[in-house]
């Protein structure tokens, strides 16, 4: 049983990370081999629109033709047991790393068919992890609602299942003094990763044994 999680955050031991670190101790405690992949160490571009991946009869039909840090990783989650991808949410969506990575490893699955049928050939459980600044409240009023739940179906629909995890109102710095950032109370901030951030850990940890549980049906 092989887990992987791919990092979309630049940061290696901040929020979004420490959610698939624990996700990835839940899955390991269910006997999965596990994976961390920091997309930031990896030199890729996104989706070059050259539609190699939807060429009948092509030798990269369903499969990224574009040959460069990214292709061994392709790889390895195409033919994993379960996957979890984590971001950060930057300006109402996911970091530019992170959506490069979703083009390539999702498009070349997706046909233009009516329903747009997947070409990936098995069951895959999937996870998006999601960390943000903004409160749970104000996820419909900012979209976020809307677009994570878009990523999401777009998992389920091509590997065929995706479950989602949300981390609000976390904390940014571990300083807030020597930031401009007066839109946020430090102190409410602080509390909040000390008292509800590893409730967070605690989900992300249940969200491993699950994907090792729905991997192995």
């Amino acid at each position: 049983m092989n887990v992987i999680a791919i990092n979309g955050s630049p940061r290696k031991k901040w929020n979004t990370a420490t959610l698939l670190t624990h996700a990835l101790q839940g899955a390991e405690s269910k006997g999965a081999a596990t994976e961390m992949v920091h997309l930031y160490d990896l030199d890729y571009k996104g989706c070059i629109s050259c539609f190699e991946c939807k060429k009948i009869g092509g030798k990269n039909y369903g499969r990224c033709a574009v040959k460069d840090g990214l292709t061994p990783l392709l790889e390895r989650v195409g033919a994993a047991d379960a996957v979890l991808l984590g971001t950060p949410v930057y300006f109402g969506a996911e970091t530019g790393m992170m959506r490069s990575f979703f083009e390539r490893f999702a498009f070349p699955y997706l046909t233009y068919t009516p329903g747009y049928e997947s070409l990936f050939i098995r069951k895959m459980p999937t996870a998006m992890i999601y960390t943000m600044n903004i409160p749970e409240q104000a996820l419909p009023e900012w979209g976020y609602d809307v677009f994570m739940e878009r990523m999401r179906g777009v998992m389920a629909r091509t590997f065929g299942s995706c479950e989602m995890l949300a981390s609000t109102d976390t904390c940014q710095f571990d300083d807030y003094s020597k930031y401009l950032s007066t839109c946020w109370d430090a102190a409410a901030k602080a509390r909040r990763r000390e008292e509800v951030f590893p409730e967070d850990c605690a989900r992300a940890f249940a969200l491993g044994e699950r994907l090792v549980a729905a991997a192995g049906n």
